[in-house]
């Protein structure tokens, strides 16, 4: 035997004072060699060898040795919340070793961390695929019962699509589900699965997502189930206007689902569209000269003419400037006209949006901490990482509200009034049109309460801006503009805020501030689909009781590092309290556990999870390197259009 090893590790666990390990390191036997009397039944001594016979370890690498290296059940957890940050395995092992003063401190190498986190996947994969994903959205609701997931079977009992939105995904629908966009994106995970995500705007203009999905492909039955089990999860409310970009299929499956909601197109997607159907990749330089002003007058088409008689007579014009074939794309496009030109969505409701660039934004982010080649368990835990990232700009934007008062520059009642009732972003957008209105100019037509408002620019040229017919009603308090602006952004206008004025209207009437515009528009209960009330975060409290906890035994082990005698005063006491807490917890856990009558058959759920299987797409080379190279021509795209624009 040899007996330096393991005083090296006593003497790492501090349980033998400096004297005892001196007295120990003279008496060190390097070997015996033992024989077995079976007759007398006792061993005997056969051979004692003072020397060495290996190599002596440098102190320097004492950490290194087998006996010395094992990660803690704590370390362990900082490993995988290291790994689930998206912090690469060496960065990670490197910021624990100078935690504690060097590599020599820590218990562990970087190639036990990179074990760890292999078996760690493993374990997670234990069932496969399928069946790990189905462990894991079970152990969420099981966290929290208003988590929703749903799967779509084929034939043949395999999982082709999954849904899933978690509590306050579904807390964010119910207060800010209006206006959505959806898009699907690839290159997000292992099986080249469409993902695809269902966003929306809070009353801070942040972005919120509503749901998620991994779809097996992009069909109409596909996309009709999805949001079928959307608006399920939701409590079968739909939104006023939804979003998406031109596919056939999901427009389809669009028009069967939200049949409630106003459909319109991404102009974005349009607009790439136009470059890729209207300009030619070599011509000659006067096409080169024309092509240009053709994408300028159908730019305008889109964005800018809000009569229909004057947008179909541009829209002609511009028709008989181009060929046949890039007519040919005129009039497909044309025919879907009343969901992306601004004079037939005028006074239809959608914040101020115009394109599923949100869902875009955030398929981005995502991409940012994921590879194609992630099993499904990462995507979904990286997924969560990115969705929370959105959410902590939201708690960013809620602190800073509370922490300032917006400015309010003229303290007149009515922006008094709206810097306590909006968030500050709607203020700053409602406090620019009641500027606009005290540079407004009007004129009473025939009619009771009708006006003609024309906004003023600071050099006091009127011909650039249009003129506005504005209704008023002084008995129910209301301006009705001819802009449409609060039915399209749910924000007043400057033409309106100047009839009321005219009308001796000083303050905001209550039915024109939206409450998803206001610092309230999160007040209230939402329930699940099971009628129970919806909690976003059950673990709230014990995540608060654990920060103030975990600061106190900070600074308590922090002081009594500084003394050996006290250190091992603070481990003894540490271990005797782990007993009492644990078996508190034992006790607390077994009375829940009889007073819920519960009983889960664990073999059952294990056989269900392990027959689970994910219906496999099948790829050939070619369509697997397009879908890798389809962000990249993405961007080239988008390149090309703001460089012809």
């Amino acid at each position: 035997m040899c007996v330096q090893r393991r005083v090296v590790e006593y003497k790492t666990r501090g349980i033998i004072s400096q004297r005892t390990l001196e007295l120990k390191q003279e008496q060190i036997v390097m070997s015996i060699c033992l024989s077995l009397d079976r007759v007398a039944g006792h061993y005997e001594v056969v051979e004692v060898a003072l020397a060495h016979n290996h190599g002596v370890y440098l102190p320097q690498t004492f950490h290194l040795m087998s006996s010395q290296r094992r990660i803690s059940e704590l370390q362990a957890i900082e490993i995988e919340a290291v790994d689930d940050s998206g912090i690469r395995p060496r960065h990670a092992h490197d910021l624990a070793s100078r935690l504690v003063g060097g590599p020599m401190n820590l218990s562990y190498t970087p190639r036990d961390h990179k074990n760890h986190l292999q078996s760690r996947r493993q374990r997670e994969l234990a069932y496969g695929q399928a069946g790990s994903m189905l462990k894991y959205f079970q152990q969420k609701q099981a966290e929290n019962p208003s988590f929703q997931y749903t799967l779509q079977l084929d034939s043949e009992e395999e999982i082709s699509t999954i849904f899933w939105a978690d509590a306050k995904m579904c807390i964010d629908y119910a207060h800010f589900g209006d206006v959505i966009a959806f898009d699907t994106t690839f290159g997000t995970n292992k099986e080249y699965r469409p993902f695809g995500v269902f966003v929306g705007f809070n009353h801070f203009r942040e972005t919120v997502i509503f749901g998620a999905a991994l779809l097996f492909d992009e069909t109409r039955g596909s996309f009709k189930w999805l949001f079928e089990a959307f608006v399920e999860a939701h409590n079968r409310k739909q939104p006023r206007a939804i979003f998406t970009d031109q596919d056939t299929a999901m427009g389809l499956a669009v028009g069967d689902v939200f049949t409630q909601a106003w459909h319109g197109l991404c102009t974005y997607h349009i607009m790439q569209n136009a470059v890729k159907h209207l300009c030619n990749s070599k011509v000659e330089d006067k096409e080169e000269d024309e092509e240009p002003h053709i994408l300028l007058d159908f730019s305008a088409c889109m964005y800018n003419i809000e009569d229909k008689a004057a947008f179909e007579e541009a829209f002609d014009i511009m028709r008989n400037k181009v060929d046949k074939k890039k007519a040919s794309w005129l009039d497909s496009i044309y025919k879907l006209k009343e969901k992306w030109t601004e004079c037939y969505m005028r006074d239809v409701f959608t914040l101020g949006m115009r394109s599923t660039q949100l869902s875009e934004s955030f398929n981005s982010d995502l991409k940012k901490h994921l590879k194609s080649d992630f099993d499904i368990i990462r995507f979904l835990k990286h997924f969560e990482r990115a969705v929370q990232g959105k959410r902590n700009k939201e708690l960013d934007a809620e602190f800073e509200a509370t922490k300032k008062l917006s400015r309010i520059g003229m303290e007149t009642p009515m922006l008094l009034q709206t810097s306590e009732a909006y968030t500050p972003t709607i203020f700053e957008a409602f406090k620019s049109e009641y500027r606009r209105s005290m540079a407004a100019c009007s004129r009473a037509l025939d009619g009771d309460n009708t006006y003609v408002v024309t906004i003023v620019r600071a050099n006091g040229d009127l011909s650039s801006e249009l003129e506005r017919i504005v209704v008023g009603d002084p008995l129910e308090q209301t301006a009705s503009c001819s802009c449409f602006q609060f039915k399209r952004t749910g924000v007043l206008c400057a033409h309106a805020l100047k009839v009321l004025d005219l009308m001796n209207i000083k303050l905001l009437p209550n039915h024109y501030p939206l409450k998803r515009w206001t610092r309230e528009a999160k007040s209230g209960t939402i329930q699940d689909t099971k009628g129970r009330d919806i909690i976003e975060d059950p673990k709230l409290d014990a995540m608060l009781r654990y920060k103030f906890v975990s600061h106190k035994f900070h600074d308590f082990a922090s002081e009594a590092a500084s003394d050996r005698e006290c250190i091992l005063l603070v481990d003894n006491a540490l271990d005797i309290l782990a007993k009492q807490v644990r078996e508190k917890l034992r006790i607390s856990r077994s009375i829940l556990s009889e007073s819920s009558n519960v009983q889960p058959n664990v073999q059952q759920d294990e056989g269900l999870l392990s027959s689970a299987r994910l219906k496999k797409k099948r790829f050939n080379r070619k369509v697997q390197r397009d879908i890798n190279l389809g962000s990249r021509r993405h961007a080239s795209t988008k390149r090309k259009t703001q460089r012809n624009l």
